[in-house]
This record gives C-alpha cells, sequence and structure tokens, in this order.
C-alpha cells in the first residue's frame, strides 16, 4: 500500500509556502479550519513586512489581523499568534523550540500543529493526523482509533519510523484528491485494494 501511495503522490510535501521555521509555525496556526491554499494569499505580504518574531511583537493585535482577515478564526490566531512571538523572545532567543513538549506550550500550537513543525523543521520523525490523515487511515484499516490522538499512535505502531513524514503528506493528498469525505473518487483509487471501507461499501452493494 505504501509503495502505491508513494507511486500515487511522489510529490507529497506541505503546500504551505514559506522560508524560516517560525514562518512555518505561523502558517501552521493561520492553517486551523482554513485551507493551505488560502493561507498562501495572506502569507506573503505579512512575512515580506514581518518575517520574523521580533518584527511581529511590533504589531498591534489590529494590524496582525487586517493581514490575515480572510483567514477563519483570524482574531483568536492573531492573540495567539503575537503571544508566541512573545514568548519565543522571552524563552526561546527567538528560535523554534525543537521538542514537543516545548512547541506545545505556544500560545495556539497543538499536537498536530507540533508535530507539521518537528518534521519539518527539526527532522523529527512525527505525524501530524489532520482531518484527511484521519479519515483517509481509518478508511484503509491503518488506525481504527476516534481521536486524532489514538490515530497518530495506531500509524506510528503501523509504518516504519523512517516513512512516517513522508506519509503522512500522501495521505493528505490522497484525501483532498481521492478519498473525499462526500463522494470520494474510489474508481480511480490506487489503494482501493487494501481498503477496508471500499470492501464495505461493495459489499453492501453501493
Amino acid at each position: 500500500m505504501l509503495r502505491e501511495l508513494e507511486k500515487a503522490y511522489p510529490e507529497a510535501a506541505t503546500a504551505l509556502e514559506y522560508e524560516t521555521p517560525f514562518q512555518l509555525l505561523v502558517a501552521t496556526i493561520l492553517s486551523a479550519q482554513c485551507t493551505d491554499a488560502r493561507v498562501n494569499t495572506v502569507t506573503p505580504d505579512l512575512f515580506a513586512d514581518h518575517p520574523d518574531p521580533p518584527s511581529f511583537r511590533e504589531m498591534s493585535q489590529e494590524e496582525l489581523e487586517a493581514y490575515i482577515r480572510t483567514c477563519g478564526l483570524y482574531r483568536n490566531k492573531a492573540k495567539n499568534i503575537l503571544a508566541t512571538a512573545r514568548m519565543l523572545g522571552a524563552e526561546f532567543g527567538d528560535e523554534v523550540p525543537d521538542s514537543r513538549e516545548a512547541l506545545m506550550r505556544l500560545p495556539g500550537v497543538g499536537r498536530k500543529t507540533a508535530n507539521v513543525v518537528l518534521a519539518h523543521v527539526h527532522s523529527a520523525d512525527a505525524i501530524a493526523v489532520d482531518t484527511h490523515v484521519f479519515r483517509v487511515s481509518r478508511r484503509l484499516g491503518l488506525a481504527r482509533g476516534d481521536t486524532p490522538r489514538r490515530v497518530e499512535e495506531e500509524l506510528m505502531q503501523a509504518l516504519p519510523r523512517e516513512t512516517w513524514a513522508r506519509t503522512h503528506h500522501r495521505l493528505i493528498f490522497h484525501g483532498r484528491r481521492i478519498c473525499k469525505a462526500v463522494k470520494p473518487r474510489c474508481e480511480a483509487c490506487p489503494v482501493s485494494a487494501w481498503c477496508d471501507w471500499y470492501r464495505e461499501r461493495r459489499r453492501d452493494g453501493e
């Protein structure tokens, strides 16, 4: 199954555009309940004017909100991002920390965001479970947990450690392009032979 996903999505990588670890952290916070494509329309101007934590600390919340207004929950995100920029300066020398525990202390950073940063910035072995990874993993039978945390744990047990980050992206691509929440394109699926959900649908005559 992993080989088929690799063949189907050899280019799989984060769609978020960034140049520094801090910018990835900000972009990932913005991506909560918002598409990566939408985030990428916001961040070029934001990062051109404010590329690092010190320059973020110079902004008021209203100024940051003006940049990110088209992202969902922009007021709360602006508040958390500015608090994160302050905390990075006060406690981490303006560097993005390299442990999940430290990252999750930052305002607005949950386990999924922390895992994205760990995988991309620090080359750590981590699996970030978003809505696509959660849905596709359960349909394929890679995991059966009913929470993102449980699915993450099951994937870490089921998959070779060195494949975690790459498989994360391939599951996202598969969820976006084929294994959609509504009207999945099972007829075009490269891994339907391994899919528990597809077998159940065929058995039920759907």
